[in-house]
């Protein structure tokens, strides 16, 4: 037996990698299966609002899985795989909060590349509560 000079090397560490449509970076993350899968950074959804084939969780070894149980735990949470977050490629509009996100990621996309971000559409007036 030889002496490791690296040292332990966690199984579940996150790698960053940009992509390649928008630019953003997206987390390259191990699963369960033996495979990767690049999920979007610093992202966590309460699980019930993602259907059971979208949820990846993160197991205690730092690699991921599919979260399809069905109903999920109220209180549990998932991550999303980037390319649904994605502005730079072209998917339908799965849920409502998905479509923000990606709507924002394009903004963020526009600032990082120097350019000027459309601007924000203003929301409905809100009423004067007092």
């Amino acid at each position: 037996m030889g002496v490791i000079d690296e040292g332990p090397r966690r199984l579940g560490a996150d790698q960053t990698f940009t992509c390649p449509f928008c630019g953003l970076p997206q987390d390259r993350v191990p699963t369960l299966e033996h495979d990767w899968v690049l999920l979007e950074p610093g992202v966590t959804v309460l699980a019930h609002l993602v259907p059971a084939e979208y949820r990846w969780i993160t197991v205690s070894d730092g690699q991921v899985t599919v979260y399809a149980v069905c109903p999920p735990d109220p209180a549990q949470r998932c991550r999303i795989e980037h390319r649904l977050a994605c502005a730079g490629q072209a998917l339908p509009d799965l849920w409502p909060w998905l479509t923000v996100l990606r709507e924002e990621n394009a903004r963020a996309a526009q600032r990082q590349a120097g350019g000027e971000p459309e601007p924000v559409p203003a929301e409905v007036e809100l009423p004067d509560t007092g």
